[in-house]
């Protein structure tokens, strides 16, 4: 017996033919548009990591510098303990620092973000050598208008800035997207987190740091809000709810070797 296309089960078969299809395609297309998706992820981590380090790279080497000097770890901010953990380069602590049971309530939000992680990926830079050259460790707080992420890098003593990026955020353009601009970023460069008695004390200053001055960054005038943002977030993740026991942890660990 014939099938008859047109009749009404041949138009139900059709129609469910059509749709597996198209679902097959659809999950197909976005297999591959995520796998995409996170291989730009890594390659802007890995670039803005190097960045940070202040180790010049371009499209043509920039995974090979960070393959060969770069060594991402997963830590515990409370002890700053060592964490196993696969896939690194896609670690999400954007997910981990607003899901419950993988965070905590900060309870001096200077940063203005509410939550954090309580694991975080840091990444230790060395190098031709083998021999230690900066850590790079993630910061990110509330500007004007945006969170702020960026990255910092600090030399061995753990207190001297390498350097910094900003890499993503929403501040004003051409007022508050300053802390893109490569002549700010590289102001950073040599100078001091703590004081002599370990207190955070770099500071964004508006009309600009006087010379000699090694805590002081020049501000950026009509931006002060911003700059007010990236200062505050200096101070939270290098204060005790932040990155302060990592640091005890990574000196002692660097003194042992």
């Amino acid at each position: 017996m014939a099938f008859n296309k047109d009749s009404v089960a041949g138009t139900f078969l059709f129609t469910i033919v059509l749709c597996l299809v198209c679902s097959f395609m659809i999950t197909g297309t976005a297999g591959v548009l995520k796998e995409r998706k996170l291989a730009k992820q890594r390659n802007e981590l890995m670039q803005n990591v190097l960045l940070a380090a202040n180790i010049p790279s371009d499209n043509s080497n920039f995974k090979t510098l960070f393959s060969t000097r770069v060594t991402p770890m997963l830590v515990t901010l409370a002890d700053g303990q060592t964490v196993p953990q696969d896939d690194l380069l896609d670690y999400d602590e954007r997910m981990a620092a607003i899901n419950p049971e993988h965070s905590s309530k900060i309870a001096k939000d200077t940063a203005r973000i509410k939550t954090r992680a309580n694991q975080i990926r840091i990444f230790r830079v060395h190098d031709a050598q083998g021999q230690l050259q900066s850590w790079v460790l993630p910061i990110y707080g509330k500007g004007l208008w945006s969170i702020i992420y960026g990255f910092i890098g600090l030399q061995p003593d753990l207190n001297t800035i390498e350097g910094v990026v900003f890499y993503e955020h929403g501040e004003t353009p051409g007022i508050g997207d300053f802390i893109n601009h490569e002549d700010w970023r590289q102001k950073w460069h040599g100078k001091q987190l703590f004081d002599a008695d370990g207190k955070v004390a770099l500071k964004i200053i508006k009309g600009g740091a006087k010379p000699g001055d090694v805590n002081g960054i020049d501000g950026v005038s009509g931006a002060t809000r911003t700059g007010a943002g990236v200062q505050n977030m200096i101070s939270f993740w290098f204060g005790d709810e932040g990155f302060a026991p990592l640091l005890t942890k990574l000196k002692a660990m660097e003194t042992t070797k």
